[in-house]
């Protein structure tokens, strides 16, 4: 198993939008094989963080995962809302591992 990190900086003054498009991609995930462990938005501290978690089994399923997301069209109505709101202003993504007892 894989899981997704993506580290967002975000406009403050376009949380809403941002809960919006988190929304927006927790279906989408699931419907392309992938399992959302939710997006958590700021609360106290810096107001301009956001993260998602999601997991695949595996990076290759990841990959189809990203390459079927270019031709999705839910998916590719959340980038154009993204893009439109411009409630992102940058993701960085990292992937790991879980661990379990």
């Amino acid at each position: 198993m894989i899981t997704c990190y993506l580290n967002y900086t975000i406009d403050p003054y376009k949380v809403v939008e941002f809960e919006h498009y988190a929304k927006l991609w927790i279906p989408l995930v699931e419907k392309l094989g992938g399992q959302h462990h939710g997006y958590f938005l700021p609360s106290e501290g810096a107001n301009n963080r956001a993260v998602a978690l999601f997991s695949f089994p595996s990076l290759a399923a990841y990959e189809q995962y990203r390459e079927a997301s270019f031709a999705d069209p839910g998916c590719v109505s959340a980038f154009q809302y993204a893009k439109d709101t411009r409630c992102v202003v940058s993701c960085e993504r990292s992937f790991m591992r879980p661990v379990f007892s």
